[in-house]
């Protein structure tokens, strides 16, 4: 359950950044309210999660898939560029999200 809690909790921090990036500044009331929800369901799952995992690992895997995510679909909603260095470095962040689930304690 714990990881499950994690997981939505990097689900909802990657829809807040998008649907932030909709608001246009906060100037657009439907992306703006998706936004403030989805931001404190993101903080409120990662709380849940930090009950029994550990801060940094939790944290780590958190932001991971916030980064990954969103990344993801920049490119696919926005049309944003990434070079070769970006994608490598994509990968090696998931490869580090993947290790630390891997060799977790818990």
């Amino acid at each position: 359950m714990k990881w499950l809690m994690l997981l939505l909790a990097g689900i909802f921090e990657v829809v807040w950044a998008i649907a932030m990036k909709y608001s246009n500044g906060f100037s657009i009331p439907i992306p703006s309210i998706i936004t403030a929800v989805t931001y404190i369901l993101s903080a409120v799952f990662l709380a849940l999660a930090l009950k029994n995992l550990p801060l940094g690992m939790a944290y780590v895997m958190w932001v991971g898939f916030g980064i990954v995510g969103t990344i993801i679909l920049g490119v696919l909603l926005f049309h944003e560029k990434l070079t070769l260095l970006q994608i490598l470095s994509i990968i090696l962040i998931i490869i580090g999200v993947i290790g630390l689930k891997l060799f977790a304690k818990q």
